[in-house]
């Protein structure tokens, strides 16, 4: 298996790590989707703008796990490998925030004003794609694994669907879950005007769930998967 990469100039550290994960994902056999053994990153290719947004951040932390662990930082932990792998195949991106801060424009934090920054960030992008990354919850430890949700903007159900076959396919062969349209109560999802969907990677409240969500080695899976997503469909929509 073969994997034809090009690498712009970046940060020397970033790239780095990128080829950790690379190699890390190389042995968990996850990294290139079935159906697309060659990733060529050619110039009709590299017109998109990743957008990695880790949900909350700041004082708004989020779900929170039995042990206190915040969504906001198990989001981050997850973006910023996504990140490092986006650097290392030379794949345009942005970021909605790189550390534990939010978006808010007021002194004092406004979940409405986050949102809404949020969204303006992606809007402003040049041909954005979006990848949103939560964590999921519930009042008991039941439920479990991963979901994909998806907006209605044009080729995001194609995104959503594919993005979350491969999480189960390579990370929870078992859940039974499947990605959905996005409902009225999320306001980003419902405001940009790209392809974009929420990837709620696990259950906060599922001790098992909260287990993987927590060890950078599933973090490294998780981000891998979602970025070989990213390349797939990219690569599908140059090709149609």
């Amino acid at each position: 298996m073969y994997c034809i990469l090009k690498v712009k100039g970046g940060n020397k550290a970033a790239l780095i790590v990128a080829a950790i994960l690379l190699i890390a994902a190389i042995l968990v056999g996850i990294l290139v989707p079935d159906q697309e053994p060659v990733l060529d990153t050619s110039a009709e290719e590299t017109s998109y703008t990743l957008v990695i947004d880790p949900g909350h951040g700041g004082i708004d932390g989020g779900a929170t796990a039995a042990d206190g662990t915040k969504e906001s930082d198990i989001n981050l932990a997850i973006a910023l490998k996504l990140r490092a792998l986006a650097e290392f195949y030379g794949q345009d991106n942005a970021m909605t925030r790189q550390d534990d801060s939010s978006m808010s424009g007021t002194e004092s934090y406004s979940e409405h004003d986050d949102l809404v920054n949020r969204t303006g960030l992606v809007n402003s992008t040049e041909n954005p794609v979006l990848i949103s990354i939560h964590q999921n919850c519930y009042p008991t430890g039941q439920p479990s694994g991963p979901q994909v949700i998806y907006s209605s903007a044009d080729s995001s159900e194609c995104l959503g669907k594919l993005t979350h076959q491969n999480l189960i396919s390579k990370l929870y062969p078992d859940n039974r879950r499947v990605a959905e349209p996005a409902s009225s109560k999320l306001y980003v999802l419902n405001h940009v005007s790209c392809p974009a969907i929420l990837v709620e990677c696990g259950f906060m409240s599922n001790l098992s769930d909260m287990g993987k969500l927590a060890d950078s080695s599933y973090q490294t899976a998780l981000s891998t998967v979602l970025m070989a997503s990213f390349l797939q469909y990219r690569a599908g929509i140059a090709n149609t």
